[in-house]
């Protein structure tokens, strides 16, 4: 059998994270909120400047977060990095979906409750801001709709996953289900 620790550098701070993946890359100042999760292939890198993940946040398999030249990333609460998403030096409001294979560039800043669509590139600067669905390449505002609840129920729900994995169960349970519901 693989050894399968997660590489967790010095600077990195796992403050009570539900879950981390074996197969996790840590390095540099980074800092896993209370209840984050992070998953298979997740790479993270902060040379310079600092990542944050907030609370409850789920940072999905393949994800690539790193550090811009003059700026860190930051992910709020509640947020889910969906599936081979790239985050370079920017920053995420709370509640936010990014969708699978998003990228979002040095500077960016996306407000809470939005939703950035699968393959959409946000350009260096660009400003989004709360309640926005954002998509494209480069990515443009399309709507703007609170999806706060929406967001919060995908982040519960890795949340949960979260806690089940790191107990070595990788099923939902009618409870589970029941309780996400509620």
């Amino acid at each position: 059998m693989a050894d399968l620790r997660p590489h967790i550098g010095p600077h990195v701070t796992l403050n009570d994270p539900a879950f981390v993946h074996g197969t996790a890359q840590l390095y540099g100042k980074v800092t896993i909120g209370p209840g984050a999760s992070v998953w298979p292939y997740v790479v993270t890198r902060a040379e310079m400047h600092e990542i944050i993940i907030g609370a409850r946040s789920n940072i999905q398999d393949h994800v690539m977060i790193h550090v811009g030249t003059a700026t860190g990333t930051i992910v709020g609460e509640d947020c889910s990095i969906t599936h081979r998403a790239v985050l370079h030096g920017c920053e995420i409001g709370d509640r936010v979906l990014i969708g699978i294979g998003a990228t979002i560039m040095d500077g960016a800043k996306i407000g809470s409750n939005s939703i950035v669509a699968g393959h959409s590139i946000v350009t260096e600067g660009s400003e989004f801001p709360d309640n926005s669905i954002i998509a494209g390449s480069p990515a443009k505002l399309i709507k703007t709709r609170d999806n706060s609840v929406a967001n919060l129920m995908n982040a519960r729900f890795y949340h949960l996953n979260a806690l089940n994995y790191a107990k070595g169960i990788d099923r939902l349970s009618p409870e589970d289900l029941k309780a996400l519901q509620s």
